[in-house]
């Protein structure tokens, strides 16, 4: 096993290790983790460049997943989710369907089997908080994910097992704070701890180790380990942390500030990249939905036209129509008033024709009263046709005015469109719509006393806001621990699910926990 070793130029003074100076596994193949050996206390404020902050990330996210380091189910799916947005970026729902994390690890095997819950279910609480990180970069979500990673009890703690005089086995954890003395049942909560800067000394001599107080009226503490292999290994944490410790609490060395104005020039410049980029693609969405718009407006000119030009025909049919049975009714009319003189024509006739005898005047009469009632009755169906007549023209009137009608909405239509050219089918975007050049236009960047200026007062604002988030945050890790408690399945909570429960209903956070635990109690 490699010693892990770090990679950041901040640690640069801790020794670098050849492989060959490990006992290396002889078969093959021989895998090897190169990890960072320091963890720091402010990931944000030490990690200064990119890639160390995405190695680191990698690392810490491992440890988590295969449980080295005790992550609670609520924080475990808030990591998840900063996780998958640092791999697929913008959460799009057309894209990330259902079942797009079936094959992802993202929870400790811990936390699914702590609950009845299917993997859509764990999926779609993920997915509730992906969502809500839109507009973070990788390197932000990565970052987001290291600062609630870093306020676990667990995190940057190296484990050692020791035993004090009485020969009671106990753990000894080395981090970024100092030493703390746990029981081998609880990693989480320390017994004792020795805070880097009340450390006067600290040696080992073979197997027993040494650790001397600042206040020298307090006694040293001893324990021994199992292999002086293992207090070398000790003795080089305690001396790295130490003196990072020390470090991070002095001012920061002049290449150290410049490596972090280098890195504040590059998170601007990108910031700005990031920012002329989504102007440009909100510019493109924009002038997509004006385009869209443009078609939806044009087909429907093109179906008012197409509707307008049936109407057009149906009333120049229908005007040809009642034309047609107007001519026809008036000739009829013509006829039978024709056929009405006629009967009258007879009826005189017949009245001037002298009857001779009563049975050829009854006869006579007989048919003079027919004669007239049929002159009647023509005079009525003449009259009836005339007014018929009168009808149909006045039909045939309304039917013109309609198809004028139908012609003027059409030429209205017609002259809409014009506004609108079509070439084969598609619809031209306006002359004023904004023209979209996608290649990177060079960016030069010349940071003065006010940008710095600007830049402190922008990471203030950024703390403030954070504080508010955090708060916010922590109500959302509290509603989302409420919903899924009724499906915990209490027989298989670890022992330290219990004792992350307890000090959570203790009000106790990794920090404050160190804080009361007692100082350099005597040795016995």
């Amino acid at each position: 096993m490699v010693e892990p070793v770090s990679k950041h130029r901040v640690f640069s003074s801790c020794p670098i290790l050849q492989v060959l100076d490990h006992d290396v596994p002889t078969e093959e193949p021989v895998t090897f983790h190169f990890l960072a050996k320091f963890y720091p206390e402010n990931a944000e404020e030490e990690l200064v460049q990119e890639i160390t902050q995405h190695l680191f990330f990698l690392q810490v996210k491992k440890q988590i997943l295969d449980e080295k380091i005790y992550c609670p189910p609520e924080a475990s799916v808030l990591l998840a989710s900063y996780a998958v947005q640092a791999k697929y970026g913008d959460y799009d729902p057309t894209v990330h369907q259902r079942g797009f994390l079936a094959q992802e690890e993202l929870l400790p095997k811990r936390v699914i089997n702590l609950y009845q819950m299917t993997p859509e279910m764990w999926e779609e609480r993920i997915t509730a908080w992906y969502a809500e990180h839109r507009g973070r970069a990788r390197d932000e979500a990565e970052m987001e994910y290291l600062k609630i990673a870093q306020d676990l009890e667990m995190y940057g703690v190296n484990y050692f097992a020791i035993r004090n005089k009485k020969g009671t086995e106990l753990l000894l954890g080395v981090d970024a704070l100092g030493l703390h003395i746990y029981d081998p049942e609880n990693r989480l909560t320390p017994k004792i701890s020795f805070p880097w800067n009340e450390i006067r000394n600290i040696s080992y001599s073979d197997k027993e180790f040494t650790i001397k107080p600042l206040d020298k009226k307090i006694d040293v503490f001893k324990f021994n380990s199992s292999k002086l292999r293992v207090n070398k290994l000790i003795l080089q944490l305690c001396i790295g942390n130490h003196d990072l410790f020390m470090r991070r609490r002095k001012a920061d060395s002049l290449e150290v500030q410049q490596m972090k104005a280098q890195a504040r020039e590059e998170k601007a410049r990108k910031q700005m990249e990031r920012q002329r980029l989504a102007r440009e693609k909100q510019m493109r969405e924009e002038a997509e939905r004006t385009r869209d718009e443009l078609e939806r407006r044009l087909l429907q000119l093109k179906e008012e036209a197409t509707m307008a030009n049936e109407a057009l025909m149906r009333s120049e049919e229908t005007a040809d129509l009642l034309a047609e049975k107007a001519q026809i009714t008036e000739e009829e009319a013509k006829l039978l008033a024709q056929k009405a003189a006629e009967a009258e024509q007879e009826m005189q006739r017949i009245k001037a024709t002298a009857i001779r005898t009563e049975e050829e005047k009854r006869l006579m009469e007989q048919k003079v009263l027919e004669a007239e009632m049929l002159a009647l009755k023509m005079a009525e169906e003449s009259e009836r046709r005339a007014k018929e007549a009168d009808q149909l023209k006045q039909d045939l009137q309304e039917a013109r005015e309609s198809e004028r009608r139908a012609k003027q909405k059409l030429l209205e239509i017609t002259s809409k469109s014009s506004y609108t050219p079509m070439n084969s089918g598609m619809t031209a975007l306006p002359a004023d719509l904004p023209s979209f050049n996608l290649i990177s236009e060079s960016l030069s960047f010349d940071f003065k006393d006010t940008d710095m200026k600007r830049l402190s007062m922008e990471i203030e604002k950024e703390k403030v806001e954070y504080m508010e988030k955090s708060k916010h945050l922590q109500e959302q890790l509290n509603e989302l621990k409420t919903e899924i408690e009724a499906l915990k399945l209490k027989e298989r909570e670890t022992a330290l699910d219990i004792l992350h429960n307890e000090n959570a209903d203790r009000g106790n956070s990794k920090h404050n926990t160190i804080k009361k635990v007692p100082r350099f109690l005597p040795c016995s």
